[in-house]
């Protein structure tokens, strides 16, 4: 019955296609709690905003009739125009942002400024997008843009720079939703102080923070219907006013109106567009949280929910505030019906904070992408769904936020000085994305160079004149953002720097094959049971700290793997890509080398498997050299072997060896054969401090293969033998210092800015989830 199932459904297109849309209608309904809560709050502040100011002295209905006008074809330009329709289709295997953009970018040029990329990293499948690349290999553009590492350079900050924006967006965007909604209550009949609502909004803010803990998609899910009555609550209360108050607002549709505005209020009318702008606050997350969901999803719930919901929300309030002048100063309250308005409230209130909450999970995934550009220190990144991939909560930067954000809400007490903040910290995020925009339909689409151009024109004209009206409110409000930007931009250039310099003295400091192959296979020591885990930035050669240990102890162990745990431009690598697996030396060396490839939006689980996955890997690559003559190159005395792709997604027997698991109580196997008196004690003591722990224990055996090489056969017996031996975690312990002979300006950064970040930083043997017990850290000094 199954396949005739399947058949029937093949034949029915129709069928397929519902079951599609109704998935889409979910992902949809799904999206109103995560993406749209910041958008659909803006008219608790958007007139209000608008009117402050110069402003003041043109209140009358042909003004608020070309504000109206202004407000409705900025939605439809902005957010409806260039993102629903042009922007959500370039997604990077449906991710979407800034950094989505500049991953495209560098897979498609050499713009990529991470120091460890490899050729290998091109085949994955993950990193292959859209048409053949050979069409634009003699761009003359690209040519000149990959040629000039300062223009890299220019393009990466102007990513972080968004980056920087977004960030100010987490800290912003929570003090000015909530503060928005509870400012209701100075409507009400016992009028709250300024003080009173500040502490009150203060309260929800550090609830809000508290929560982040527990993740989005748990907020989320409960959090959508209360958006969707929101929504539903604004269309009615809008289409009410506009009926009720003054029909004739509709024609405010026509953009005879919005000239109108400019002419009349001339700069006046420029400088307010601050305010007008609000109105897409928020737009940007459309784009941004695209990984979670689809873009057809986004594009129903905007187009048909969100667009139609705000177009008569505002149309309503303009309507209301052309027959009520004297309530510009809190508009949006004002125009509730007396009957609804603690209903509006308690739900204006409860979508500020969904709104918040949208935005605050978007600086935790910017973060984490900017470390994996190596641009951020190590932070603690915690995976709080099983089901929604890549939503995260980073402890550190929560409290960081909370803390500025509550600075922000009692230093101001004033939604419209914060709007001028949070204004032009969104239209900053939008020119940017418009710029690389541009760059992605030139080398990505292929598109022509004029049309590309053209799009960059028109939307900059359009959003550089609201970026300039933003620019004026910098003295009254303005400057928050770009202070922050700018904090966040040198810890970001402080660590990229430091990074890089360390890289390029590890590279340059690599250890010599020949003096490598001139000790023998013994490497002049005693070579003990057991396998050395020696961890490197390096994803080729021998790095400088092997050589430090080598000499400074008589004694390693006799298998070695090198492993080189990076991140390459692409969203996600799937498991079966994860491991690159190669080796270092001839055979009778027993050294190898494994390179574990994250994409910029993975998570490093610590599963505790991952010592299994490295044994099985390396014994599928021995088994795989002998049968396949390309992988024996590393018998050449000069290079390291050529690497391999091995699948890493389930513990299996395989050809090359057969895997048991067996359940053991109160028992650890990190030193299961350990002849050390000391050591044994130790495990002892350790498994007294955690009785009765159930423990997976997994064990090799090799398969009674008569064909199999003797040479081979051997080979895995070692690699088993050392894996039951235990293993060890070598780890350099650096210490960065600026030459001597350094310029003032780079001993600050190196000495004092980089030396700070990595110290209060996580370690990288935490960020690396190695066992404290098998730990071994090497003391080095980098003078780069």
């Amino acid at each position: 019955m199954e396949p005739e199932s399947g058949a029937s459904t093949s034949r029915n297109p129709s069928l397929l296609s519902w079951v599609n849309l109704s998935r889409n209608l979910l992902l949809a309904y799904q999206s109103f709690g995560v993406v749209y809560g910041d958008l659909s709050t803006s008219p608790l502040y958007v007139f209000t905003s608008t009117f402050r100011g110069k402003l003041k002295d043109h209140r009358d209905e042909e003004t608020i009739f070309g504000a109206f006008s202004l407000i409705f074809w900025t939605l439809t330009l902005i957010p409806l125009i260039k993102y629903v329709f042009i922007l959500l289709s370039a997604d990077d295997s449906g991710e979407g942002g800034t950094f989505a953009l500049y991953s495209l970018l560098c897979r498609h040029a050499k713009f990529n400024l991470l120091p460890n990329q490899q050729a290998a990293d091109e085949e994955l499948s993950s990193y292959k997008y859209g048409p053949s690349q050979q069409a634009i290999t003699s761009s003359p553009l690209k040519r000149f843009l990959e040629k000039h590492k300062r223009l890299r350079t220019a393009l990466l900050i102007v990513v972080l720079f968004g980056a920087c924006m977004v960030i100010g967006d987490g800290v912003l965007t929570p003090a000015i939703s909530v503060l928005a909604s509870v400012s209701g209550l100075q409507v009400t009949e016992r009028k709250l102080t300024d003080g009173e609502l500040v502490l009150l909004a203060c309260v929800i803010l550090v609830g809000l923070f508290a929560l982040q803990h527990i993740g989005t998609h748990k907020v989320a899910f409960v959090f959508a219907p209360v958006v969707i009555i929101w929504l539903l609550s604004i269309f009615s209360i809008g289409l009410y006013n506009t009926i009720f108050w003054n029909p004739r607002i509709v024609r405010a549709l026509s953009p005879y109106y919005l000239i109108k505005f400019f002419i009349k209020t001339g700069k006046e009318g420029w400088i307010s567009l601050g305010g007008i702008l609000l109105c897409i606050t928020g737009t940007e997350a459309m784009f941004a949280d695209l990984g979670h969901f689809t873009a057809t999803s986004i594009r129903i719930a905007f187009a048909f929910v969100i667009y139609p919901c705000l177009v008569v929300q505002y149309m309503g309030q303009a309507a209301f505030l052309s027959k009520n002048l004297q309530s510009i100063h809190n508009s949006f309250y004002d125009s509730i019906p007396e009957p609804v308005f603690w209903p509006v409230f308690v739900v204006a209130t409860l979508a500020a904070i969904v709104g918040s909450q949208a935005v605050i999970t978007a600086t935790f995934s910017i973060i984490k992408q900017c470390h994996a550009l190596g641009c951020f220190p190590r932070v603690k990144v915690v995976h709080t769904s099983k089901h929604i991939y890549g939503q995260i909560y980073i402890p550190e930067i929560n409290w960081i936020l909370m803390i500025l954000t509550l600075a922000i809400t009692i230093g101001f007490q004033d939604t419209t000085i914060i709007g001028n903040a949070y204004g032009l910290a969104c239209m900053t995020v939008m020119f940017v994305t418009t710029f690389l925009m541009t760059l992605v339909a030139i080398f990505v689409w292929q598109k022509s160079v004029v049309i590309a151009i053209a799009f960059l024109l028109f939307f900059w004209v359009i959003e550089g004149t609201y970026l300039s009206a933003a620019f004026m409110k910098v003295p009254q409000g303005g400057w928050v953002p770009l202070v922050l930007s700018c904090i966040f931009m040198v810890v970001m250039y402080v660590w990229h720097y430091g990074t890089r310099r360390k890289y390029s003295y590890d590279l340059h400091n690599k250890v010599s094959l020949k003096w490598l192959l001139g000790l023998g296979p013994s490497l002049g020591i005693v070579r003990v049971p057991g396998i050395g885990l020696i961890y490197s930035e390096l994803a080729t050669g021998v790095p400088s700290i092997f050589s430090h240990f080598v000499t400074n102890l008589p004694a390693f162990h006799k298998v070695l793997v090198f492993v080189c745990v990076k991140s390459v431009p692409v969203p996600y690598v799937s498991p079966e890509e994860r491991f690159l697996i190669g080796r270092v030396c001839p055979r009778p060396y027993r050294m190898y080398r494994c390179i574990v490839r994250y994409g910029y939006k993975d998570i490093q689980r610590d599963d505790g498997d991952f010592e299994n996955h490295l044994i099985q890997s390396i014994a599928e690559f021995i088994q795989r050299e002998a049968e396949e003559p390309q992988y024996s190159s590393s018998e050449s005395s000069s290079l390291d072997g050529r690497m391999a792709v091995i699948s890493t997604r389930t513990l299996e027997s395989t050809a090359s060896l057969i895997v048991s698991e067996i359940e053991e109580i109160g028992v650890d196997s990190s030193i299961p054969s350990s002849k050390s008196v000391t050591l044994r004690s130790l495990q002892s003591v350790y498994d007294d401090e955690s009785p009765q722990v159930r423990r997976r224990r997994v064990r090799f055996q090799l398969p009674s293969n008569p064909g199999m090489d003797p040479a081979v056969r051997e080979e895995l017996v070692d690699l088993i033998q050392a894996k039951e031996a235990g293993v060890a975690y070598v780890l350099g312990h650096s210490y960065v210092k600026a030459r001597k002979s350094s310029s003032f300006l780079k001993k600050l950064v190196i000495d004092i800015g980089y030396s700070f970040l990595r110290k209060n930083c996580r370690g990288p043997a935490v960020a690396l989830n190695i066992p404290h017990i098998s730990l071994i850290e090497v003391g080095m000094i980098y003078y780069v």
